[in-house]
């Protein structure tokens, strides 16, 4: 009996060994791709983890920067932030800090320019859209509506598509385009919450051209049709 075994121990010895010397090599580099790209993921999370902390240093730096109102300053904080961290959040988040100071400061190209970086850069579609709209408001105010159409022309994501659709409007109307301002005042006005107060202010700007969106959206109820009793 304990032959008996012995000699099935062997036999699966036996298989073991033709197994792994067809297999092996297979599955050692397998393994080693295996725990290879464990490594890495474990190393590129450190990587961000550390990226995203000196990010959020140098955004400390722009903030301050801000602050102090020294524009030569915020040049040289952002073009670094830019340089080492453009990637992140945080770089998006100081450009556009950025650019509202430039405005402030009376420099709309350097405020145009970290808009447009932003708008081109960012991996954030959120941060894209509020670089768009800012970008389209700057460009109004110069009266270049067609440049300013095209920045809120496109795809928007859902929460800002209503602001976009707003911007526009007011492009159109001052190109004299009013029908075409009307359809995006309404477009803005039903995908704007009802108790916001930027829907009212689309609403005064539907009155002034002779639309009550409240009215259009509100159906108007049925009269009940008269009934006979019959006796």
């Amino acid at each position: 009996m304990a032959k008996h075994l012995d000699l099935d121990e062997q036999e699966q010895l036996d298989q073991l060994k033709h197994f792994w010397k067809q297999y092996g090599d297979l599955i050692t580099w397998v393994l080693i791709a295996v725990f290879g790209a464990f490594a890495a993921w474990n190393g590129y999370q450190y990587w961000q983890r550390n990226q995203s902390a000196q990010a959020s240093v140098m955004y400390d730096e722009v903030e301050r920067a801000v602050q102090s109102g020294d524009v030569a300053r915020i040049d040289r904080a952002l073009a670094d932030m830019k340089d080492r961290f453009g990637s992140t959040t945080y770089a998006q988040q100081a450009a556009l800090l950025a650019a509202r100071v430039y405005h402030d400061k009376g420099n709309a190209d350097a405020s145009r320019a970290a808009l447009n970086w932003v708008a081109d850069k960012s991996p954030d579609e959120g941060y894209k859209a509020i670089a768009r709209l800012r970008l389209a408001a700057l460009l109004f105010d110069k009266k270049s509506y067609d440049e300013a159409l095209q920045q809120v022309t496109g795809t928007f994501p859902n929460s800002f598509a209503p602001l976009a659709a707003d911007r526009r409007g007011d492009i159109l109307l001052a190109q004299g385009k009013k029908p075409e301002a009307i359809a995006e005042y309404e477009k803005a006005f039903k995908g704007l919450d009802d108790r916001t107060d930027y829907r009212r202010l689309v609403e005064v700007k539907l009155n002034a051209l002779g639309v009550d969106p409240v009215a259009v959206q509100t159906p108007k109820a049925d009269s009940a049709p008269a009934t006979e009793v019959k006796k």
